[in-house]
This record gives structure tokens, sequence and C-alpha cells, in this order.
């Protein structure tokens, strides 16, 4: 998976989407879709598993819809 920028299959076309790459080093890279020469979010693989981790457990359920976390977390680009 690295080497390309992926958006989630749950990305609607209103421009509202991050995309991420896996770097070669393995870490995860974020960035706006809007703006792809804009800043880049970088994480740690063990930084990512608990962020992953935590969306899956629910831990961010005030933020949005447990459900819609889930099925961003359950998609593989999401998987590093």
């Amino acid at each position: 998976m690295s080497g390309f920028w992926r958006k989630s299959g749950l990305s609607m076309s209103n421009s509202h989407c991050v995309e991420i790459k896996v770097a070669a080093d393995g870490s995860v890279l974020i960035r706006d879709s809007k703006d792809p020469s804009g800043p880049v979010l970088t994480f740690t693989p063990a930084e990512w598993e608990a962020f992953s981790g935590g969306v899956a457990a629910g831990h961010f359920s005030d933020v949005a819809g447990r459900e819609r976390w889930l099925a961003v977390v359950n998609t593989s680009f999401l998987r590093a």
C-alpha cells in the first residue's frame, strides 16, 4: 500500500475527504484531498494503531455516530 494516496470508499462527491498513504518506513500520512500540496499529518504505526483501535472501540462516538466511525475504520484504506 505504500507509495500512493487513497480515499475511503465512503467519501462523497462533496470534497469533504481525507486521503491516506503509508510511507516506506511504515508511517501513516493523512492530508486534505482539497489541498494535496498542503500540510500532511504523520503518525507512527503505533500511534495509528492506537487511534484506529480507539475508533473501533467507540472512544470517539461523541464526535460522530459510532456506526459511522466503525464503517470508516473498517474500510480497507485505513488498515495500514
